[in-house]
This record gives C-alpha cells, structure tokens and sequence, in this order.
C-alpha cells in the first residue's frame, strides 16, 4: 500500500483506491484508533461538497469509525473551513471534509482537521498509515446501516462568526455583488451571507447537481463572473472555488485580482488599522516579486515558505503573525482561523473597501505584477548547483543583475526528473535570456558529465 496522504489530505477518483469503499472504511476505522489513543467517545464532524460520491463516502467513513466505537455528525454541504471553525468550538474530537476542491466531479477527496481546527499533522497522518497497514485488524461493522449519519445544520453558527469581521456599522443596504460559487459548497451559505450584509446577489455557479462543480465556473474559471460583473456593471465580484477555501476577485472593469493583489491591500490597511501582527506577511516561494516591493514599500516584510497553505499557516504559528497566503486565491487571516477561508477573504476585502472609500481595481492597482518566465531542463540526475562552482558562478551573476528588483528560484520538481528556473524581473526578453544563461551552464556542467 502506497503513501495515502498528500499535501492535502487523501485525494483520488472516486470508487478507487485509495477512495472506495473497504479503504474508506478503513481510513475511518484508523482515524478513531490514532484520536482515541485506545478511548471510546471519539467524535467527528463532517461536512462535503456537492459532488455526486460525497453521501456514500460520508457514510462509509462512518461506518469504519463507528466500528471503533466512534461517531460521525455530518454538517451536510459547507465550506472546508466551516468544518475547521466548528471542529474545536462544538467540542468535536476532529473534522472531516470530503472534498477534492477545485477538481473535476470524478474525483474526491478526505481532508482532516485536529480538535483545534488545524489541518492534520504529518506525524499524525503517519501515524494513521501505520495502523493502516497493520493487516491485525479489520473495521467490522455489525448492523450499521447508511440511515445511521447523523445530521446537524451548523450554518447559522459559521455564518455568525463571518459576521463578527464586518464592523457592524458597515453595511451595504442595496447594493449589488456578483459572486460564482463553483456549483459547490459555498452555495449553502454566501448568497445568505451577502444578503445579510444588506446586498442585492447575483449568483453564477449556484445550481449544483452534483456533477457540475467547478464545471466553466469558479476561481479556476471566472469567465462567466468576468461577463456577468462587466454586463450588470457590479462594482466587483468574488470566485469560491469548490470547497470554499479560496477566492479570486474580478473587479469593476472585469480584472481578476489575485491572492498576491488582496494580500498587499489587506496588509496595508491592516498595518492602518493596528491589526497586523508583527508587521509581516506570509507568502509561498510562487508569490510575484511585485507583493515583495509593495509591501517593503509601505514598510512590511514578507516572509517566504514552500508551496501549500499548510507552510502558510505554520509560518504564521511559529512567528505569531495574523495574514499569509498564496496566489490562487488562498488566504489566511489568523485571528478568525488557521486555514484559508474565501467568505473571510471576502469580507476582508469589503472591510477594506469601506475603510478607504476606494474601488477595488483602485487598490489592486498598487500591485505591479512583474513578468515572469519558467525554463523547464529535463534531467538525469539532481545534483546540488551550489556545489558545480561553473553553475553557482552563473546563478550568483543573475541574481545581482535583478539586483532587488526581481527574483531567482532555481529547483527541481519533485514529481518529474526535470529542473526548474524561474525569473522575475522587469524586462521579460531580458530575464529569459539570464535564464538561459542558467540553463546552458546546467548542460555543459552537469549533463554533459
């Protein structure tokens, strides 16, 4: 048996391993075993998404855990961190999604939440492996049938604490949003959350039908959004992909705004506000250099980390910081939760807009998003460049041509033999041909050994 999680949880097509129904079960029956540490009274919240699989693998994972002598609550469709939020404040053991997020209906996905509604540790994922693997025992299930799911409606309680982010003199009685809900788990609170907000909504994506998520819609493809913001003359409109955890923002001329746009706006009028702790930013290494100088330009630093909001949230632990995101649209807001959130980004934006007075092209207009070129060099082997005197000489040189002003990232894949290097910098012809600087000094150095 291969390694079941991966950066995000278990994720696969639905009906196959590692998503059907024995392994399901399985994975239930493990988790319980892992939390319980050998006590009864584990309990689990689950919430999923709309795809067509998400029921039955809900009532699969239900059966393995209560065939350790846990249980299962199903919250029903709700965003990803409704279920990190509810976890720890309804008292529950741990959290549940189903979900693959902005993929495709076919597949799926189980992510899990600790009791503090943080994202599973790696030591605990390998730990729940390993009892995985341990072919001494088996989930049996006597008399659980699939009635047996309890059902809870948690919404008004998620939607409450969206709430508390919006000062309560700042609402919008009559005007008008676009939002796209990705025909996914968002369209069971955001039309009600705006509207509470005093909003006329225009909703795209909001007919799921449980294989339509993500289909032409979305964060992944805001098309639709784009024409209908530009048609109605919105003055913006927001993307959820399909679990809820991001946001991609259009603004009034039809613009997309990115994670990097609303993390530089956000951590200038938070820093306004006396609300950025330790007046610094987390950003993944693909964040544009652009974010980088605005921010060092209104006096905040960035703090870089790998790819994948879990690095995002543990930099913001380690270093007690309350924002760090990513470019798709991942943001994260520490003092509300510890993982992205897009209804919270979302207010976070409007709190923005209505701190300033200001239009959102407006303010994401002070980002300069700088170009950028990726050279992909297929391999033989992965040598450490630093220690090829030719090619670190070469590297050294371009990185004092950017000067500060544009960035390096030289790395191999981690799935494929290939190296990557990418360059940020002012003149895209220019930044191509350092790269190439770098690539050609690979293949006389290092392939050609």
């Amino acid at each position: 048996m291969g390694r079941l999680f991966g950066t995000d949880g278990v994720r696969g097509r639905a009906g196959k391993y590692p998503l059907d129904a024995p392994a399901i079960r399985r994975l239930g029956a493990a988790l319980v075993r892992a939390l319980g540490d050998g006590r009864p009274g584990v309990r689990l919240l689950s919430g999923r998404d709309t795809r067509e699989s998400g029921p039955w693998i809900e009532r699969e994972l239900a059966a393995g855990i209560q065939s350790q002598g846990g249980a299962l609550v199903s919250a029903g469709v709700i965003p990803t961190p409704a279920v990190a939020y509810l976890t720890p404040r309804m008292g529950y053991t741990a959290g549940a999604v189903i979900s693959a997020s902005h993929n495709p209906f076919e597949d799926n996905g189980i992510k899990v939440f600790s009791g503090t509604g943080a994202k599973f540790t790696e030591t605990l994922e390998d730990q729940v492996e390993s009892i995985m693997a341990d072919t001494s025992w088996g989930p049996a299930v006597p008399g659980f049938s699939p009635t047996d799911v309890d059902q809870v409606d948690y919404r008004s309680e998620y939607l409450s604490h969206l709430l508390r982010i919006i000062p309560p003199d700042a609402r919008w009685a009559g005007r008008s949003l676009a939002i796209d809900c990705a025909n996914g788990a968002t369209t069971t609170v955001a039309p009600a959350l705006f509207e509470r907000l005093g909003f006329i909504v225009h909703c795209v994506g909001c007919e799921p039908d449980g294989r339509n998520i993500n289909l032409g819609c979305g964060s992944t493809a805001p098309e639709l959004l784009i024409e209908a913001v530009v048609k109605g003359g919105y003055p913006f409109g927001v993307a959820y992909d399909g679990d809820g955890d991001r946001a991609i923002f259009v603004d009034e001329r039809g613009r997309i705004v990115d994670g990097d746009a609303v993390l530089l706006m956000c951590a200038k009028y938070m820093k306004a506000e006396g609300r950025l702790k330790g007046n610094a930013v987390v950003a993944t290494v693909m964040s544009n250099i652009g974010l980088e100088i605005g921010l060092r330009e209104a006096g905040i630093d960035l703090v870089r980390c790998p790819v994948g909001d879990k690095y995002v949230m543990d930099e913001l632990v380690r270093r007690d910081l309350s924002l760090g995101g990513e470019q798709s649209g991942h943001v994260i807001f520490s003092d509300y939760l510890f993982t992205g959130d897009g209804l919270a980004t979302s207010l976070q934006v409007l709190r923005t807009l209505a701190v300033t007075g200001r239009q959102l092209g407006d303010l994401a207009s002070e980002l300069t998003t700088f170009p950028q070129v990726l050279l992909n060099l297929r391999v033989d082997r992965k040598v450490d460049l630093t220690s090829v005197p030719a090619v670190a000489a070469v590297m050294s040189s371009v990185e004092s041509r950017l000067a500060g002003h544009g960035r390096l990232l030289v790395r191999y894949s981690g799935t494929e033999p290939l190296l990557r290097v990418m360059l940020e910098g002012r003149d895209e012809a220019e930044i191509r041909k350092w790269g190439q600087e770098i690539i050609d000094a690979v293949q006389e150095h290092v392939e050609s050994q």
